[in-house]
């Protein structure tokens, strides 16, 4: 009898059920990236109850916001969180589409609980 490959089967805890539902969401992030982007997702308090799939979508958001854009010094010049976003949305997506994920469209929201995973509300 073959045994099940480490991705079949339920996850045996929230790291890993949380690194699957990252895997299935950006099947060619870095590994570093997706190391940094679980450990955002299970550090914050606001995606702890959260499902996988939602807590690595907003993690994955919340730390290519942060890491590959200019997001953190348009909020230090004075923008505010909404227009700082939509100046990094380009970049974001590209970014996400790198790494297989979906791109955020300009009109939908990505939010994350109160709690986000940096700190910030929402992500």
């Amino acid at each position: 009898m073959r045994r099940p490959a480490p991705e079949e089967g339920p996850p045996r805890d929230r790291r890993e059920a949380v690194a699957r539902a990252l895997r299935r969401l950006a099947p060619r992030l870095p590994a570093f990236e997706h190391e940094a982007t679980l450990d955002r997702a299970l550090a914050s308090p606001g995606l702890r109850g959260a499902a996988p799939e939602t807590a690595a979508r907003l993690a994955l958001t919340a730390y290519a916001r942060h890491v590959f854009t200019e997001y953190d010094a348009l909020l230090a010049d004075g923008y505010d969180r909404d227009s700082a976003r939509h100046f990094v949305l380009d970049d974001l997506n590209e970014a996400l589409v790198a790494w297989g994920a979906a791109p955020i469209p300009e009109d939908g929201p990505d939010e994350a609980p109160e709690d986000a995973p940096d700190g910030e509300n929402p992500p």
